[in-house]
């Protein structure tokens, strides 16, 4: 008998918890067997307790299949405990080594570019997910005095740019452009990001069928910017990746279009699946919050645990929900949170 997925579900801050309700009915109505457990972490959480998760919360979620969560991010506790107390938590303490945060402009979407339409605008962003900016290696001295000084290392190990950039090429090979465009900053950062080009073009050797660019990060923006068109995949570094994505996630009409995975790329780790746009406390219960970035999280997260005419679905649902116009404000429309809701799952059938 084939063991059922388990899937981990932390609806987290803001209105993680509205758009993670709607992914699950998502799930239900794709008719997707499963069994699925809510962890009630986070924010209000470390209010209660002074921590984001259980002390045992690793240990408990490495037991599933996959993780689906909301958002982070709270307007009573700093963000950097926000973020490394739960969402940086479980990245590197899963090793899930690559952000994959895919960015397409849908029939129906009003894009920000005046003159650009869906044909334009259709690229993934392959963020390395654990090192960089991001290790979380550093400190302060003279902490809170005068001459107080902030030390944040930069790391990155060529195995970590290996696995990065071999998922990259790996997925642009199995698209019909096959272009990968490597993404540093290596005129100015001499050391890190000269590492990063080599390390990426031993890798380009691997995959004689894929064209590959590198580009400065700040070319890159404003190329994507002028001729988003240019671009397929983009493999960066973790800040150079976070910073892109959230421009492509734009490019596709806002961010709360934009899903993205966190990838245990062994699979001996559950990998996580997210909508790009965080808490929004701005929206929460407003019914305003775009649900589409929890939803095509939700079709990735199909797509990987091998259900991938569960996953096509409803990607389609989603595609067909944007041509009739069923939108939230962010992208043009008049819809409610709930309209955008019951029209996916409607066309899901």
């Amino acid at each position: 008998m084939t063991r059922v997925p388990r899937i981990a579900v932390i609806p987290g801050d803001g209105i993680g918890p509205e758009v993670t309700e709607i992914g699950l009915r998502v799930l239900d109505a794709v008719g997707f067997e499963h069994e699925r457990e809510l962890f009630p972490w986070g924010s209000e959480h470390y209010l209660r307790t002074g921590a984001m998760l259980d002390p045992d919360a690793l240990d408990r979620l490495a037991t599933f299949d996959a993780i689906l969560f909301g958002a982070v991010g709270s307007r009573d506790v700093p963000d950097h405990v926000t973020l490394w107390g739960l969402r940086l938590a479980i990245v590197q303490g899963f090793d899930q080594a690559v952000s994959v945060r895919p960015a397409k402009l849908l029939e129906g979407v009003r894009g920000p570019l005046a003159g650009r339409g869906p044909e334009d605008v259709d690229l993934i962003v392959v963020r390395e997910n654990t090192e960089g900016e991001y290790a979380g290696i550093g400190g302060f001295s003279r902490r809170h005095l005068s001459g107080e000084v902030a030390l944040q290392t930069t790391i990155y190990s060529r195995a970590g740019v290996e696995r990065t950039a071999r998922h990259a090429f790996g997925l642009a090979r199995a698209r019909p452009a096959r272009r990968v465009a490597s993404i540093t900053k290596s005129n100015a950062s001499l050391h890190a990001s000269v590492l990063w080009d080599e390390v990426v073009a031993d890798v380009a050797e691997e995959f004689p069928d894929v064209s590959w660019e590198s580009v400065l990060v700040d070319a890159a923006a404003a190329r994507l910017v002028l001729a988003p068109g240019d671009f397929d995949v983009l493999v960066a570094s973790n800040l150079h990746g976070d910073v892109l994505s959230d421009l492509t996630g734009a490019l596709a009409g806002s961010l709360g279009m934009a899903p993205s995975a966190n990838v245990c790329l062994d699979g001996t780790r559950p990998s996580m699946y997210e909508p790009v746009h965080g808490s929004a406390f701005d929206l929460v219960g407003r019914g305003l919050a775009n649900p589409i970035g929890m939803v095509l999280s939700v079709a990735m997260m199909l797509d990987d645990l091998g259900a991938s005419e569960a996953g096509r679905v409803v990607g389609e649902a989603v595609a067909e929900t944007c041509r009739r116009g069923v939108l939230t404000p962010d992208v043009g429309g008049t819809a409610t949170t709930a309209e955008v809701a019951e029209a996916i799952v409607g066309a899901i059938g």
